[in-house]
């Protein structure tokens, strides 16, 4: 990622002049990342959210002196988090009380001592650790969003640890309990009891959210079921045993990225998942239903969407 951000004085070194630099920007040919740093047009607009936020990052971080650590949402991007409908203008630094860090128009500072454990060094930058940044995040974002990070943390440390998601969990609920009545600690208390590192993807977690908003409480994630002989095991993404059906999260990309279907055409990926959950159907009797991003944008839309499949929560 270093390699897309361009420093203003290396540009300068380089031949080119305050004019021509400025103007590049006036023109869409470059955007200004932070006072001093860019990035080419073209690369940034094939950036997602969490990539576009982690070259702010990282030109903050190149600055900031003294003992602020990157954290919140900015160090869950330095730690492969995922943001769910968030573009943060601003990067997050956590500063021990009294120090001369200072908030501006593109950083925010919290104030607020850390353990040394709960700082860690990620590609060079200093940030908080996997699960302080969960805990910060639980508290101070949307419940939706903070569910997101605090899934994908947990199935992350699980990958690269090797230790057991109670580990995890249980750690995660010592972290609660010590903070004792903290700011948006209920918050937290509530994400870090619910979240599952199970759900393999946003989707899943916004989904999972969704659910438990409109009342389901008997739901099932990555559900096992036996496929024809020879055929392994399917897995369902959710068991919503309220309704007696099943629920699976689509994205777009499962048919017509070629890197996610591959080595199939579409129209075989298409085909063998109309196999897949024909035979689901078939040997479970149970209704399953198919949902994409847009349909959980809001409880009010994912509930109009179940019902046109007569699948209602429990009363």
């Amino acid at each position: 990622m270093w390699g897309l951000l361009h420093r203003r004085r290396d540009l300068l070194v380089a031949g080119e002049s305050e004019r021509s630099i400025d103007r590049s920007v006036r023109d869409g040919i470059r955007v200004h990342v932070r006072r001093g740093w860019y990035v080419d047009r073209a690369a940034f607009d094939e950036l997602y959210a969490e990539d576009a936020h982690l070259l702010h990052v990282m030109a903050v971080a190149h600055e900031v002196h003294g003992h602020a650590v990157v954290s919140h949402e900015s160090a869950g991007v330095l730690h492969g988090l995922d943001l769910y409908r968030l573009r943060p203008a601003r990067v997050h630094l956590t500063t021990a009380p009294g120090a001369r860090v200072s908030s501006g128009p593109d950083a925010f500072r919290h104030c607020t001592p850390l353990d040394a454990h709960d700082v860690v060094q990620v590609n060079g930058i200093r940030c908080t650790s996997l699960g302080r940044t969960v805990f910060d995040v639980a508290r101070t974002m949307t419940p939706e969003a903070a569910l997101v990070m605090a899934d994908r943390a947990e199935r992350l440390w699980c990958d690269r640890t090797g230790r057991s998601p109670d580990e995890w969990r249980t750690a995660m609920a010592a972290r609660v309990a010590a903070a004792g009545a903290a700011r948006g600690i209920r918050r937290a208390r509530w994400v870090a009891g619910f979240a599952d590192g199970r759900a393999e993807s946003t989707l899943e977690s916004v989904s999972r959210f969704r659910l438990h908003q409109l009342g389901f409480r008997s739901v099932r994630l990555q559900v096992p079921i036996a496929g024809p002989r020879g055929a392994g095991w399917y897995r369902v993404d959710f068991g919503l045993d309220d309704a007696d059906a099943w629920g699976e999260c689509d994205g777009v990309g499962k048919y017509l990225d070629p890197g996610l279907r591959s080595p199939r055409s579409a129209e075989d990926a298409v085909l063998a998942e109309k196999r897949r959950e024909d035979w689901i159907r078939g040997t479970t009797g149970r209704r399953l239903v198919r949902w994409e991003s847009r349909h959980v944008t809001s409880p009010a839309t994912f509930a109009a969407h179940l019902r046109a499949f007569n699948i209602h929560p429990p009363r």
